[in-house]
């Protein structure tokens, strides 16, 4: 279950920030998407158009950042030279992604091994884990068809 908008308004708000007309409507969008779906800013900002918000792409990439900053979106890195968000949700399960370097497409998969050792390694060097990301990088069966990177 996400968390809704007032929730969100709530906590915003305890940490001295506003849900301003723009930030509702990026944070709308990301409650909107289908599970699993990761944006860019620059992917973010076609749907801001499609919807005539008005949001410049710049508004877009601060309160992406913002956002990210404060833990309601996720910032992702598959490695293609810029950022994907996705929703924050603490009752979401860990998972993580595979990555092929052919096509960029990113699978999302949970283990929960993975998550216990991100904890176990941040707590053996006094970290408060906050996140964990594993990434796996490498080709898709159809890139691997097709005969590699491309």
């Amino acid at each position: 279950m996400r968390a809704n908008l007032t929730e969100v308004q709530e906590d915003l708000r305890r940490r001295g920030y506003r849900l301003t007309p723009q930030r509702e409507t990026i944070l709308q969008i990301f409650q909107d998407l289908p599970e699993g779906t990761h944006l860019s800013a620059e992917e973010l900002y076609e749907h801001l158009k499609n919807q005539d918000s008005g949001i410049s792409l710049a508004t877009a990439y601060r309160t992406l950042k913002l956002l990210a900053s404060l833990g309601l979106l996720r910032e992702l890195d598959f490695a293609e030279g810029h950022k994907h968000y996705e929703l924050s949700s603490p009752q979401a399960a860990p998972h993580h992604h595979l990555i092929c370097v052919g096509c960029s497409q990113a699978i999302e998969f949970e283990h929960d091994e993975l998550y216990g050792l991100g904890l176990s390694v941040s707590e053996g060097h006094g970290f408060t884990m906050i996140d964990v990301q594993y990434k796996v990088y490498g080709l898709c069966p159809e890139c691997q068809l097709k005969g590699g990177r491309r």
